[in-house]
């Protein structure tokens, strides 16, 4: 396979790009408009023009709008039973959804909130916990909740100490124990 590329010139290369770059940095000549008469006057020095940096008008900040209220209410959702024929139960094992026909009685086997967790009976009335502390969800307070229990080994079971293993850094990889052995 051949590839064929032609000279880049400098309008069609990035050079050109490169030439333009600082050009703002220079002061620009100061051009006179051609005469038919020579002057005997030495030439000026270009003289760069200063532009004077202009304060925007003081604007005041938007007032703040005020704290939108959170909704602080439940989500109610139905745990239901509904019949199904077998064609659309592989359906509904394989999508995780399928449609029911109309007017189909529903039994609805409990009822709760879908950001609690809580049932309907015990919640009624009240605002969402899971809105406004979620910590009901993870088991209560971390650190007041009882600790983990250590299991108790059998009678006759004798307890052998052995080594450190090392799981972290790259002495464990090293070592082989975040990757196979080869």
């Amino acid at each position: 396979m051949t590839t064929a590329t032609a000279p880049l010139s400098p309008a069609t290369g990035r050079s050109h790009l490169q030439e333009s770059l600082f050009s703002w940095l220079e002061p620009e000549p100061a051009t006179k408009p051609p005469t038919a008469e020579p002057t005997l006057t030495p030439p000026s020095t270009p003289v760069p023009e200063t532009k004077t940096l202009e304060e925007p008008a003081r604007q005041d900040p938007p007032a703040a709008p005020a704290p939108a209220k959170k909704d602080l209410s439940h989500v109610w959702v139905v745990a239901a039973e509904i019949v199904v024929a077998p064609n659309i139960a592989s359906i509904a094992d394989f999508r995780g959804s399928f449609k029911t026909t109309e007017g189909q009685r529903v039994d609805a086997l409990e009822v709760y909130c879908k950001g609690c967790r809580r049932p309907y009976d015990e919640v009624k009335g009240r605002d969402c916990a899971e809105k406004i502390d979620n910590k009901h969800l993870i088991g209560g307070d971390q650190s007041v909740r009882a600790k983990r229990k250590i299991p108790v080994p059998p009678p006759n079971a004798k307890i052998i100490p052995g080594g450190t293993i090392n799981r972290r850094g790259v002495g464990a990889y090293v070592s082989g124990v975040s990757r196979p052995k080869r």
